[in-house]
């Protein structure tokens, strides 16, 4: 993966096949730190071959664990030479998720030391719900020179209510909740499905964790989390999102595979109010698209609500809806910086604060465009498969964060798209 790499996009294929869905990102990114607190060894499945995986990979091996590839998508983590809470390499500042180290390193050491998170930038996204709850369970923090410090005496459970729904902070405070002494209840909490995957994960290697996927997190603590288990990333619900996003804004027929339809009813519900027709299966979902589809108001929301991970790739399909469309983003305050690239393309689109209207159906024409973050990039990646013409996308390496080889899948569904440097 090269920075200077970009994805060149003829448009308007119909998209036609199957697709495989592989490991969810959020899912892994929590999941990695977590083998930290693990005595031994852990052998994980289906995860993820994305850029965020691989700097979280160079975290860890810094900090002394082993990792081994199995294949493709499976990894051996020996954590049980780790010695060092500190995790200061150039490394973390490049991926959001590295504050999970905060939650894992002060879980088994009492003690963390990690430099200020990194990521997509798509305004602020305070830590204060995390510092929240590692005070609430005894620990001391202190943020210095863009570093942040923890250190506890002791760790003892505690009620931790969290003033706004955190997927972050959830996972934090279960990383260090299950080796301190006594209870922690996390009122609340995230019900999103990789909160839910990762109390599974723990409760594998021996912790206590009821209640992951409801708004209240009952956590007992525990002194050993065993290894010598195998665990099972679970399907990524954003990347099946985007596929089924793709396949109705080309027109196209496309299964994909390898998924939880649970965790895809809204997309599945605001798809069919747009006209385009779904077909759910036990672990797989057939999406067709129809040549007229139909404006439809969307708010993102925490988990079960609309993800705002698939706000921007639907903000792409909405521009060849019949009428005007509305979108409310109702988790981040400064998610809509893309849509100047989409104006780039002749979207008819105006952002108001948290909310954009989007006019319909306006013709995509290609052109030189950028991902400004991850979710941003695939939302640029449909509009191209959608426009008339070549789109030209720079960042990819955005793209790259959390897209298991986006170009190739694509293109196994007939997708004209070229990585070139």
């Amino acid at each position: 993966m090269l920075l200077l790499e970009k994805l060149v996009i003829q448009g308007q294929k119909r998209l036609r096949g199957e697709v495989n869905v592989s490991g969810a990102k959020n899912a892994a990114v929590a999941i990695l730190p977590a083998t930290i607190l693990s005595d031994g060894e852990c052998t994980i499945e289906n995860v993820p071959d994305i850029l965020d995986v691989a700097i979280l990979k160079n975290i860890l091996t810094d900090l002394g664990a082993k990792i081994t590839e199995i294949n493709g998508s499976s990894l051996q983590i020996n954590t049980s030479n780790i010695n060092s809470f500190t995790a200061t390499n150039k490394d973390i500042g490049k991926l959001r998720a590295s504050y999970y180290l905060m939650g894992a390193l002060l879980g088994r050491f009492k003690k963390a030391v990690v430099n200020f998170p990194g990521g997509c930038d798509f305004g602020v996204r305070p830590i204060d719900q995390h510092i929240k709850g590692f005070e609430a369970l005894g620990a001391k923090v202190e943020i210095e020179h863009g570093k942040v410090i923890l250190s506890a005496d002791r760790l003892v459970g505690a009620p931790v209510y969290l003033d706004v729904v955190s997927v972050g902070a959830t996972v934090n405070i279960m990383l260090a909740a299950v080796k301190a002494e006594g209870v922690t209840t996390i009122e609340n909490a995230a019900k999103e499905p990789h909160i839910v995957d990762l109390a599974n994960f723990l409760n594998a290697m021996g912790a206590d964790i009821k209640g992951a996927g409801t708004d209240v997190i009952k956590i007992r603590g525990k002194k050993h989390l065993n290894g010598g288990h195998t665990y099972t990333i679970i399907p990524d619900q954003i990347e099946a999102g985007t596929y089924m996003i793709a396949a109705a804004a080309t027109k196209g027929d496309v299964l994909i595979k390898n998924i939880i339809p649970k965790h895809m009813e809204s997309l599945t519900a605001k798809l069919q109010e747009m006209n385009v027709k779904v077909e759910v299966y036990d672990d797989s979902i057939r999406v067709c698209g129809k040549d007229k589809i139909q404006k439809v108001n969307i708010k993102t929301l925490p988990y079960p609500g609309f993800p705002t991970d698939l706000q921007p790739p639907i903000t792409a399909l909405l521009c060849g809806a019949e009428g005007t469309s509305i979108i409310s983003e109702g988790v981040w305050d400064n998610r809509f910086q893309y849509v100047d690239e989409l104006k780039r393309m002749g979207a008819r689109i105006k952002v108001e604060g948290r909310m954009a209207v989007i006019e319909g159906p306006v013709d995509l024409t290609g052109a030189p465009v950028r991902a400004m973050d991850l979710r941003a990039g695939a939302a640029m990646v449909i509009a191209g498969l959608m426009a008339r013409g070549e789109t030209v996308i720079s960042n990819i390496h955005y793209i790259d964060r959390g897209y298991e080889r986006l170009d190739e899948k694509l293109k196994s569904l007939g997708a004209d798209i070229q990585r070139v440097e």
